[in-house]
């Protein structure tokens, strides 16, 4: 399994509803206006996909290119890159999760392994797991709880930090992320981080929703 959404198969009308239906950050909260004729005026230029409309956003000068075809204007294209992009998140080097041993994380690297998206590809069922815990001799929690870990760092926002308090919290995947009632989650956030342990504070129940509404996504 991918480690990212198939953008191939995401057309401009699940695009849309998505940002309708998601709390959007400020920065990014005017996407939604008038929508329906920008997603029609993308169409008509051949986009339909996901995909397509990432590759033709990648760069300032395509952006113009399609601000002048569909007139829509560049700053609400530079915004919709920028929510597009974040349902993609870049993976995380699997030094980033610095409480292992990091002769356990070198075992992997040995093989190839440096990241969420490569360990996922790896670890994405039992049998994956099973093996390669007994190919590079890595301990089987530790495998276990790294491959969970990578798991939900597949969901927008979720860092390596945020991802080990999720596991701690009793959600060790984006599935049961995307299941969980924000009111428990919130409880049980606060409860891993007692003390201060991992910053100071707490998440917001809206923050904590958008995460749960991400992982719907995954």
């Amino acid at each position: 399994m991918a480690y990212h959404i198939d953008a191939e198969k995401i057309n401009l009308d699940n695009l849309q509803k998505r940002i309708e239906g998601t709390d959007l950050v400020p920065s990014r909260a005017s996407l939604p206006e008038k929508i329906e004729p920008k997603m029609k005026a993308l169409e008509q230029q051949g986009i339909r996909t996901l995909a397509r409309l990432r590759n033709e956003l990648k760069t300032s000068k395509r952006l113009a290119t399609l601000a002048n075809a569909t007139g829509i204007e560049m700053q609400y294209l530079t915004l919709l890159r920028r929510e597009v992009e974040s349902y993609f998140p870049k993976p995380f080097a699997l030094k980033s999760f610095d409480w292992f041993p990091g002769s356990e994380i070198a075992k992997l690297e040995r093989n190839g392994i440096k990241d969420t998206a490569a360990l996922y590809e790896a670890t994405d069922s039992k049998q994956k797991r099973t093996a390669l815990a007994k190919s590079i001799e890595i301990e089987n929690t530790i495998l276990e709880t790294l491959a969970q870990l990578a798991d939900l760092t597949r969901v927008q926002w979720v860092s390596p930090t945020a991802a080990r308090m999720l596991v701690e919290a009793g959600y060790k995947s984006a599935t049961e992320l995307a299941r969980a009632d924000a009111d428990e989650l919130g409880k049980a956030l606060v409860r891993v981080n007692a003390g201060a342990r991992f910053f100071k504070g707490k998440v917001g129940l809206r923050d904590i929703k958008r995460l749960i509404h991400a992982a719907r996504y995954i």
